[in-house]
């Protein structure tokens, strides 16, 4: 709605200036995109203006390089075949992969350098092929350059294929937070070739899924459930199933970025960010040892326990869902659980702090009453977190379970159920 003053300076009077900014990519699944007999990545490219000539700057995560060498090439071959439309901008762009990128800001500024010295405009594209981490750096190299540069993405994994690839957010880490520097800026387009995700470590495949195991908890009961007849063949190596988890779980967050009224998060609400308080602050501690789905994992698991420890969900549906994580091949505990500070305060426990400044000072964390019924809190209790992770340590196995979960034990007079 339009406020009877805008486009007005009104003196002494309080007066409210607005306007709206659509924004709309395409979400598109294919394979073999850089074929040069298929016409969708220049198609995408030219879609707003079909005239022109556009120059392209491409960045590759140097883990996919590695795994597939052909990759370069065919890249250029696809420029080649189609340069009445497409110029490709210098050579590929090779950055380090995974969440070393994000933290150290120099491989930021490296990029923005290339942007500089090749001299891409903000009439130009930068097409990014990575990880999640490496779609989040370049990304913000983006977003800031000429005050944006219209940003390609071409997600490399499962998670980020089905979450973090489609997602408005661009940012890099500081101070040990996560995503401390960033942006809200929509992608131009983003390109799934499921191709991609065939070299994938089983490691990373089964760290992707745990992104879809939690927004099919969130809004997806019947998702959930194909996840749940699934997850021994996702853990065995089956890469059938994948191709349907990382196509709905795009759908479900695409639908969130698009419909809860909040893309840019000016509120507090975080509701897709279950598990990730934890999560985040478990990155930090084990200093990346942990992928960022195995920390949601954890996270999840300390959240679902915290739950049913409140009263706010049932025993039988947290065991359901925990079998499930299990089953995927997901661990619910790490030794990094147990980091203390100076004070004797668990670590973890800093990072509802760090939350809550995140979220802009008031804490709003995502919980379950049911498959497919979340809600939020807003504060936590330390106690049953600490009881909480207790019963996450004696759910590991003898082998597994770190050597030092009886202090936390010996510091609990609670006792788990």
């Amino acid at each position: 709605m339009t406020h009877p003053h805008a486009g007005q300076i009104v003196d002494g009077s309080f007066a409210l200036h607005g306007f709206s900014v659509p924004f709309r990519f395409p979400v598109v699944f294919g394979e073999d995109i850089w074929s040069p007999t298929r016409p969708l990545f220049a198609d995408i490219v030219r879609r707003l203006e079909p005239e022109r000539r556009h120059r392209v700057m491409v960045v590759v995560d140097e883990f996919v390089a590695r795994e597939q060498p052909w990759l370069q090439g065919h890249i250029e071959a696809y420029f080649a075949a189609h340069q009445d439309s497409l110029e490709l901008a210098g050579p590929v762009v090779l950055v380090p992969g995974g969440e070393a990128v994000k933290n150290d800001v120099t491989h930021t500024f490296a990029l923005l350098q290339r942007v500089n010295d090749l001299g891409i405009d903000r009439h130009a594209f930068i097409t990014v092929i990575g990880g999640g981490a490496v779609l989040d750096m370049v990304s913000f190299a983006a977003a800031i350059a000429h005050r944006g540069i219209r940003i390609i993405r071409m997600p490399t994994t499962v998670l980020a294929q089905g979450d973090s690839g489609i997602a408005v957010k661009n940012g890099i880490n500081l101070f040990g937070k996560k995503n401390f520097i960033g942006t809200f800026v929509p992608p131009f387009a983003v390109i799934n070739d499921i191709q991609m995700l065939r070299s994938l470590e089983r490691r990373d495949v089964i760290a992707g899924v745990s992104e879809a195991i939690k927004v099919s908890l969130l809004r997806d009961p019947d998702f959930f459930g194909y996840l749940e007849q699934h997850a021994s063949r996702i853990a065995a190596g089956d890469d059938e199933p994948l191709g349907p988890v990382v196509r709905r779980s795009a759908e479900l967050h695409l639908a969130h970025i698009c419909g809860n009224g909040d893309p840019f998060e000016l509120g507090s609400a975080r509701p897709l960010d279950f598990g990730h308080w934890a999560a985040h602050k478990l990155e930090s501690i084990t200093a990346n040892r942990l992928r960022h789905g195995e920390a949601v994992a954890i996270g999840m698991a300390l959240d679902l326990t915290y739950s049913v420890r409140k009263g706010f969900l049932a025993r039988e549906t947290c065991e359901r869902i925990l079998a499930v994580l299990e089953a995927t091949g997901l661990r619910l505990w790490d030794e990094a659980l147990l980091d203390r500070q100076p004070d004797g305060r668990l670590t973890l426990l800093k990072g509802l702090d760090e939350f809550r400044e995140h979220l802009g000072g008031d804490l709003h964390v995502t919980m379950l009453r049911d498959i497919g019924r979340s809600f939020e809190v807003t504060e936590m209790d330390d106690a049953v977190v600490a009881d909480s992770l207790v019963e996450l340590s004696n759910r590991a196995s003898a082998a597994a379970r770190p050597a030092g979960a009886s202090a936390v034990m010996a510091a609990r007079t609670t006792r788990p159920a």
